[in-house]
């Protein structure tokens, strides 16, 4: 399984948009605990949207990004990573005693 950065332009953020951010938010949530999608982040001014993705290939990728609610609003643009490092949180262990 390989990670891929999936860049996203966005336009057009009507009000038919804003209606579906709340299933965008629904769907990258069920992928996100399934594993598929790894990060997701919107820029500041809300005009780029980038995600990680792992994915057998690109293809797999674009099946996965196909099911997003908001996809006729994005333009993606798909990149194979080498790696991704990525800082964890560690919450730490609590003692019973």
């Amino acid at each position: 399984m390989s990670q891929f950065m999936v860049e996203f332009s966005l336009a057009n953020m009507d009000a038919a948009f804003m209606a579906k951010v709340p299933e965008q938010r629904a769907k990258i949530n069920e992928l996100m605990e399934q594993g598929h999608i790894l990060s997701y982040s919107l820029a500041a001014d809300r005009s780029k949207l980038w995600c990680i993705v792992n994915a057998d290939s690109e293809l797999d990728v674009l099946e996965t990004i196909a099911g997003f609610p908001l996809i006729d609003y994005m333009k993606p643009e798909i990149s194979e990573l080498m790696f991704n490092n990525v800082v964890s949180l560690r919450v730490p262990m609590f003692s019973l005693n």
